[in-house]
């Protein structure tokens, strides 16, 4: 696995980190690569039921894409299109997996950063993180999701304001946008963090996976359809593992142990 993004397991937490800390852990191709390979490992590993994503040092949860090396390049319209082929596939990877994922928004988060927060199924930032687009800024239109997940996230109105006049929010105003899903203070980060993550970890990982496949269709299919798609994933549920448990455990009032089948 290359050093681009570090990959640690730990108790069926998953920590990728974004691992270019001197370049504000702005997405080059080596490191669209690295994120691709390492959301594939964790996706594919049964011993994971929750995934961490975020970057190292702390200044920077990722400040876009490789800005400097697009600016030299003789061909950046082909690098772009490299990186998103990789980018992209990581993050697809990320959204239709099982697992939940968690962005740590450990520092500013811009372009392909803020998109990743965007696509994060829960985002913990601390509190004084800022969140721009910037695409536009310096001439291009989104990548990384973003236009798929930023409007769904803050509304059609907020995501475009965001596009065209690369305003920056703090990490309140993030929260408050529905953006972020929990502020914090730098020194709780990582506590909090790793709290979140050990409490899905222990969870029912099959019904996480339902929930997030329905979030995926909402507001992109039918009433009816997604109603038939409630119904033939609440079924599946009920046959595993953790749904009997779940049953047996509120009968006895106790609580229940989900290991993830």
């Amino acid at each position: 696995m290359s050093d681009q993004v570090l990959v640690d397991i730990q108790d069926g937490v998953a920590t990728l980190t974004l691992n270019r800390a001197s370049a504000f852990n702005a997405i080059s191709l080596d490191l669209a690569k690295a994120l691709n390979d390492a959301a594939e490992q964790v996706a594919a590993d049964s011993a994971v039921r929750v995934v961490v994503l975020t970057g190292a040092g702390d200044k920077a949860f990722c400040a876009g894409g490789d800005v400097p090396s697009f600016a030299v390049s003789k061909q950046a319209d082909k690098d772009l299109a490299e990186i998103t082929l990789y980018l992209h596939t990581a993050i697809s990877r990320l959204a239709h997996m099982s697992k939940p994922w968690i962005a740590k928004v450990n520092g500013v988060a811009a372009g392909a950063g803020l998109s990743l927060v965007a696509a994060a199924d829960l985002a913990i930032a601390k509190d004084t993180c800022k969140f721009t687009s910037a695409y536009t800024g310096i001439g291009l239109s989104p990548d990384g999701s973003s236009s798929w997940f930023l409007p769904r996230v803050v509304g059609v109105r907020r995501a475009t304001e965001l596009y065209l006049t690369n305003r920056t929010l703090n990490a309140e105003e993030a929260l408050d946008w529905g953006l972020l899903t929990r502020v914090v203070s730098a020194d709780n980060l990582d506590d909090e963090a790793n709290k979140l993550a050990a409490q899905l970890a222990s969870g029912p990982t099959l019904a996480y996976g339902k929930v997030k496949k329905l979030m995926l269709y909402t507001q992109t299919d039918s009433l009816e359809s997604q109603m038939q798609r409630e119904t033939r994933y609440i079924a599946e549920c009920a046959m595993t593992e953790d749904a009997q448990a779940g049953f047996q455990a509120f009968v006895n009032k106790q609580k229940p142990e989900f290991h993830g089948r």
